[in-house]
């Protein structure tokens, strides 16, 4: 079963690898954008070298970018390796998926070769995973929309953690390899287009050769572009579109000519275009396709003078980021999410958990006006707040104020029923899960776990949360309920889960003891979730063992 601190750890690593991604999209020029490339690998992907080699345009390869070692930047970078010894390399080993790692025992035939390395030698690996200093690890980079057309290289070398990358790892470097190959082509076509843009403003003589130049860049560039109108009635309409915009949106240019940005983006990404600036500005957002889905795109401004003194117009480059949003949700899902049940794991219970309650503690009030006094404050406090006759002009007091519109979450009186709902924290420990995990084995306490998640699901309302903390143990967040509400929900679920479970064949069972807290303001999330658990052990123990025994 998984460790509980693989979410943190996969969570920590997330955050590196889109901090790093990020920093790509910062540089300003193509030599900055591979440098940013070598840092990334060591910054964010957790390896102490980092090498970028990049293909010329005679096919053989230079380092063009290195980190993580002065002395070994300064001997190598710039020096070339044939393409033929390249190929060699990215033939030998093990391909890990789109990866490609050499182990010290077969790489010991590259160390004559003429692609530039630096390596050291090493006692050989104490355990199976041991990274080894002549070990190799390469992550091929590809130009964007065009199939295997090799662009460059990756390699990396020194894991910090001492080992070979797990999938987790392995994973990392292939997206990350995938958004630098992005990064590279799409500062060589900025490049490409600073330059024609240079043309066309500063060489009035060579106006039609410019204009070819940027035409050539702009219909065959493989990433969308479009050319807007700015100012006038009309701003923001296209004008011109190439091809790679029209097949990525699915529609043809002349209509797309009927349209601007403002018209085909999502309603809800509307606000993320008018703050978008026009000059250098930047912007993710979802446009729409023709059979109305809507497809995740990067748009980049920048302005073109038509001539000197003449109009000026927007030029759009558009790119499709539509699988690196679907990654990044997936991997925000595994990092929140278990991995054996798909329930929140115990850092997404505590994040919701801690967004319901505050540090301060809810004084209840006496009648109806002092409640309204409490949540919005009367006219005397409001004026020694700020609240001025020609507007609102005070601040939120840290800890409460007048103004705090907070919901204080209360928890119900257990031994007088007023009425009162609040939030019922329901810790679960299975009963007799660890005799099947032992007698068993692992494949059926997994199974039982599933099952045990799939019935507590099905038991509960939309809206309300069932977490796995780890092990046999789970919670239920379970909002607007009172006292015997909560009472009556622990037994529905706990006679759902007592029931056979039949895994391979073979009829299993599992009890289940059940704590009953609540979440107030004036608590941590530590807090409520110790009383819940102190609960469930009163409860335990005060069951006979007969009752809390799995069947």
């Amino acid at each position: 079963m998984e460790a509980e601190s693989e979410p943190y750890v996969r969570l920590a690593t997330m955050r590196q690898l889109h901090q790093a991604v990020a920093d790509l999209n910062t540089a300003r020029s193509l030599a900055d954008t591979l440098q940013t490339v070598a840092d990334g690998i060591v910054a964010g992907l957790g390896y102490e070298l980092g090498c970028v080699n990049l293909v010329r345009p005679d096919g053989d390869l230079v380092i063009a970018a290195f980190a993580g070692n002065a002395a070994a930047e300064a001997l190598i970078t710039g020096r070339v390796g044939s393409r033929t010894s390249w190929e060699r390399r990215l033939s030998m080993g093990e391909a890990w998926d789109g990866l490609r790692f050499i182990p010290h025992t077969e790489g010991w035939v590259l160390l004559d070769d003429d692609v530039p390395q630096w390596h050291t030698e090493g006692p050989e690996p104490r355990f199976e995973d041991e990274w080894h200093p002549l070990d190799r690890l390469y992550a091929p980079m590809y130009a964007s929309g065009s199939g295997q057309d090799l662009l460059g290289v990756i390699s990396v070398d020194r894991p910090r953690n001492g080992r070979r990358p797990g999938a987790w790892g392995r994973e990392a470097l292939q997206m990350y390899a995938s958004q630098a190959a992005i990064a590279i082509s799409n500062a060589r076509l900025r490049a490409n287009m600073q330059r024609a843009l240079v043309r066309l403003e500063r060489e009035q003589q060579a106006l039609r050769a410019s204009e070819e130049s940027f035409r050539q860049a702009f219909e065959y560039a493989p990433s969308g572009m479009a050319i807007a109108e700015m100012g006038g009635d009309q701003h923001g309409r296209l004008l011109r579109t190439n091809d790679a915009l029209c097949r990525l949106l699915g529609r043809p240019a002349s209509v797309l000519r009927r349209y601007s940005f403002a018209d085909l983006v999502h309603p809800e990404d509307i606000g993320t275009l008018l703050r978008t600036s026009a000059e250098g500005g930047r912007a993710e957002l979802r446009l729409s396709r023709r059979d109305g889905t809507y497809l995740w795109v990067s748009l980049r401004n920048s302005v073109v003078a038509d001539t000197a003194d003449g109009p000026r117009f927007l030029l759009t480059h558009v790119e499709d980021i539509e699988e690196r949003k679907r990654h990044e949700l997936n991997l925000a899902h595994r990092a929140s999410h278990d991995a054996l049940t798909g329930l929140p794991n115990s850092a997404e219970l505590k994040s919701r958990l801690s967004a319901r309650i505050c540090e301060r503690p809810h004084s209840p009030a006496t009648t109806a006006i002092e409640a309204l006094d409490a949540a919005y404050g009367d006219v005397e406090s409001s004026l020694t707040h700020g609240y001025q006759a020609d507007g609102y002009e005070g601040e939120a007091v840290p800890g409460g104020g007048p103004f705090d519109h907070h919901v204080h979450t209360v928890a119900p009186d257990p031994e007088h029923d007023d009425g009162t709902k609040g939030l019922a924290v329901l810790f679960c420990d299975l009963d007799g899960f660890k005799s099947i995990n032992d007698r068993f084995g692992h494949h059926t306490g997994d199974a039982v776990l599933i099952e045990v998640s799939r019935r507590l699901s099905t038991c509960v309302r939309d809206g309300d949360t069932v977490a796995r903390l780890g092990g046999d143990e789970f919670v239920v967040l379970a909002d607007g309920l009172g006292a015997a509400d909560a009472a009556d929900l622990a037994v529905r679920l706990r006679n759902a889960i007592i029931p056979p479970i039949r895994v391979d064949g073979r009829a299993v069972r599992v009890g289940a003891s059940f704590g009953i807290g609540w979440a107030e303001c004036g608590m941590t999330v530590e807090e409520v979730l110790r009383s819940a658990d102190q609960r469930m052990y009163v409860e335990k123990r005060s069951r006979s063992k007969v009752h809390r025994r799995a069947g």
